[in-house]
């Protein structure tokens, strides 16, 4: 693991998220956690005979699963949305390299990244479907008296597996970001160093500095 630098000056730094694209992933990040742990607790028997509480542990679920638009749309509708806005349109945009990299399945040494990684891309639009998914089928599994058994069955159905696939991609996702301190600076204090820029991510350097970058040489999937 890289060791945090915190003495890195100013001129040598490039903002990567500013304030309220920090408070929007540390606010998922903590409503997130608490959806899995609740969901252990509901589903996993020794843990629900450890905690015991039941009703309240699930009323913290749903109201939790109801309150992951919330950030969202805060993000999307107040008036610090600039950065956010351009980082959803730069998020939902494959170029040649991106398309390159994916059709190589992560193989392809010679692409040339922007600010976000294809597998950021691939995850940022996972985890988007996955919230819409499971807000419709965690309502009716909630309000089940609502719908047909059918609708019930599957929507129990989809809603688990769905959460055993978020719980292994949002643990894939930790592990990658703990494997490069100078990526997990970007979302902790907003900046990352020129040199890991002009690296790992020579689009994205050019766009912000004006000059150009070597070709890139690293395409691993750093944060």
């Amino acid at each position: 693991m890289t060791t945090a630098r915190s003495d890195v000056p100013a001129r040598a730094r490039l903002e990567r998220f500013d304030k309220a694209e920090q408070a929007l992933h540390w606010v998922n990040a903590g409503l997130f956690a608490v959806l899995i742990v609740t969901a252990a607790i509901l589903y996993i028997g020794p843990l629900s005979a450890l905690v015991g509480r039941r009703g309240l542990v699930r009323y913290t679920h749903v109201v939790t699963g109801l309150a992951l638009p919330f950030p969202l749309i805060a993000a999307r509708l107040g008036p610090w949305r600039r950065g956010f806005v351009a980082d959803v349109r730069a998020l939902a945009r494959f170029d040649d390299d991106d398309r390159r990299w994916l059709r190589s399945l992560g193989r392809a040494k010679d692409v040339r990244m922007g600010k976000f990684h294809p597998g950021q891309k691939l995850n940022a639009a996972f985890t988007l479907g996955a919230i819409v998914v499971m807000l419709a089928t965690g309502s009716i599994m909630h309000w089940f008296r609502y719908f047909p058994v059918d609708w019930r069955t599957g929507a129990t159905f989809v809603h688990d597996w769905l959460a055993i696939v978020l719980t292994v991609v949002i643990l894939g996702h930790l592990k990658m970001a703990m494997s490069d301190a100078d990526a997990r600076r970007g979302m902790n204090e907003g900046w990352v160093p020129t040199i890991w820029a002009r690296r790992h991510r020579p689009k994205w350097y050019e766009e912000m500095t004006g000059h150009a970058a070597s070709p890139g040489r690293d395409s691993r999937p750093t944060g």
